[in-house]
């Protein structure tokens, strides 16, 4: 069994292109001897977003703190504090925080995506985050 505050995992910096104003934790994963699934928690600063991207794996998510809007295919979804979240394998999606405080959310994926390459759609290039 492992048992730790969040605040013991380094918080590192989201250099997946497209993104903006993110953070990642790896709370638990295949390293800690998880075989199923890795569970992160992301912080997206104010103004900042995920990619516009997807890949051919499920997302669980749950809202840890704060609101703002999760965007599927073209449509936005406002999110809040407490809501939960299921990214469909291979939805476009991309998690944007408009609001003037940090968006933290949990989320849960399978351990086999740690193999295998998510994809941008081509418009994301040209894709630019609602203000």
């Amino acid at each position: 069994m492992i048992v730790q505050n969040t605040s013991a995992v380094e918080l590192q910096k989201v250099t997946m292109e497209g993104s903006d104003g993110c953070q990642v934790r790896w709370l638990l994963s295949r390293d800690e001897g998880a075989p199923n699934f890795a569970m992160r928690q992301f912080e997206v600063a104010p103004g900042g977003y995920t990619p516009l991207h997807h890949h051919p794996y499920e997302h669980e998510v749950y809202v840890v703190e704060g609101e703002g809007v999760v965007i599927e295919n073209d449509q936005p979804h406002a999110i809040r504090a407490g809501d939960v979240i299921l990214v469909k394998p291979d939805e476009v999606h991309q998690f944007r925080n408009p609001s003037n405080a940090t968006l933290k959310f949990l989320c849960l994926i399978p351990n086999s995506a740690d193999q295998r390459q998510g994809s941008q759609q081509p418009e994301c290039s040209s894709v630019e985050p609602a203000q």
